[in-house]
């Protein structure tokens, strides 16, 4: 492309199931916080599919805004908005939310990206709201695929404090504030939706 619109294969392939995954969650109206949106496509198709998501995308970096941005002006629906410049431990918009949602995050962030994740999600979802994850996890300790223990392999090497979380220590983090694990959707390539719900 030749504006600012980034395209993922990854987003292409996986934003089909990941909609069917949120729609059985998700109220018809709600209010949803993305936070590392990256090129945005996932936002723009979720909006687009569901207009009464008033979908709020964020992402602290300036190429990956610049893109939602973009995909926002040539396509976006009403119900979509204008990015944030926002990280995790950031100031989040208040007025509660019925979703936050997180794509592919805490395994290219360090862990207390996780903790303050939940700590936030917990004072900002709605009571019934959900926080939403997806991405590669380990279960009992172990790599559910060759190919995700390659991958935090590579992870491990651009930054030692990334990698493949598991899934049990995450959801003691969150059930540490609060929050009450629901589902557990595998996914393609190797990956888990997870939703967690605040009572």
């Amino acid at each position: 492309m030749t504006d600012a619109r980034l395209q993922s294969p990854a987003a292409s392939r996986n934003r089909v199931p990941l909609l069917e995954v949120l729609a059985g969650l998700l109220p018809e109206r709600a209010r949803v916080l993305e936070l590392a949106a990256g090129s945005g496509e996932h936002a723009l198709h979720f909006a687009r599919a569901m207009p009464g998501w008033d979908w709020l995308p964020s992402d602290p970096q300036p190429r990956a805004r610049s893109s939602i941005a973009a995909w926002r002006d040539a396509l976006g629906p009403p119900n979509l908005r204008s990015p944030l410049d926002l990280d995790v431990f950031g100031d989040w918009p208040e007025g509660g939310f019925e979703a936050v949602v997180a794509i592919n995050l805490l395994h290219i962030a360090p862990w207390d990206v996780t903790a303050t994740l939940m700590a936030r999600a917990a004072r900002y979802l709605e009571p019934e709201g959900v926080l939403f994850l997806y991405g590669p996890y380990r279960r009992g300790g172990r790599h559910t695929s060759d190919s995700n223990a390659a991958f935090e392999a590579d992870l491990r090497a651009r930054d030692p404090r990334w990698g493949i979380r598991d899934l049990e220590a995450v959801t003691a983090e969150a059930e540490g504030h609060g929050l009450r694990l629901e589902r557990v959707v595998q996914m393609p390539a190797n990956n888990l939706s997870l939703a967690w719900r605040r009572p």
